[in-house]
């Protein structure tokens, strides 16, 4: 075996953002090191998932809990920094690279791509649970942003045309007034839709729904075109 234990490894108190325990994948040609690496993460409280080869992992359907990986860098089959580049729009997911080898540029090319760690055999159970703890995290606070994005989403979708654009009109800074001769409405009936789009998008303050706007980013403009 290529890792060295010290003290047992405690898990941090669980996150109020999910209840589902994380999974901790292990991608691994060799087999025996694998199911030690699994057996360690699952003493530590997390689940573990092995697969001797990177087809297999990219095979398996994308997990909605807080998640990361262990990998290999030298995979027989598909190389570790390739794999990263298939997994670059997952960062709910990070990658703790592991290797037998050092190699100064591939370990700066690794992280500048986003890698949690690159730890290199062998090394303390201690260091990868830690590297683990922290990718976790990383990946709890992705998929926590994930869904309040999809929330806001939600509650946009759910305006009618005239809301969407009285909102794109306030948040430009246009007053009601200037809101109702744009779209040649009274003052009053603006006020009504204005009301019923704070609500609906539960923003209590001008400042807040201009924060959720700017969310939403691009998203207003092309709902507003498709509405036209």
């Amino acid at each position: 075996m290529s890792i060295l234990l010290s003290s047992p490894h405690r898990l941090e108190a669980g996150s109020l953002m999910s209840a589902a325990k994380p999974i901790v994948f292990v991608v691994d040609d060799d087999v025996s090191f694998g199911g030690f690496l699994k057996r360690l993460i699952e003493a530590a409280g997390w689940q573990s998932e092995t697969f001797a080869s990177a087809r297999e992992f990219l095979s398996r359907p994308r997990a909605l809990v807080p998640s990361c990986v262990v990998l290999d860098v030298g995979l027989p089959d598909i190389n570790g920094l390739y794999v990263q580049q298939r997994l670059a729009d997952r960062n709910d997911m990070p990658i703790i690279f592991i290797t037998g080898q050092a190699d100064v540029a591939m370990t700066v090319r690794a992280m500048k791509a986003g890698a949690a760690e690159f730890l290199i055999k062998p090394f303390k159970g201690d260091v990868l649970l830690e590297a683990i703890g922290h990718a976790v995290e990383r990946s709890r606070a992705a998929l926590d942003q994930q869904a309040q994005m999809q929330a806001l989403r939600g509650r946009y979708a759910c305006l009618s045309r005239r809301e969407r654009e009285v909102m794109a009109l306030v948040v430009s800074g246009l007053l009601n007034k200037i809101v109702g001769s744009e779209l040649g409405i009274s003052e009053i009936t603006v006020k009504a839709h204005r009301g019923k789009m704070m609500r609906k998008m539960q923003a209590r303050s001008l400042p807040e729904l201009v924060n959720i706007a700017a969310k939403l980013g691009p998203q207003i403009p092309q709902v507003l075109a498709k509405a036209a």
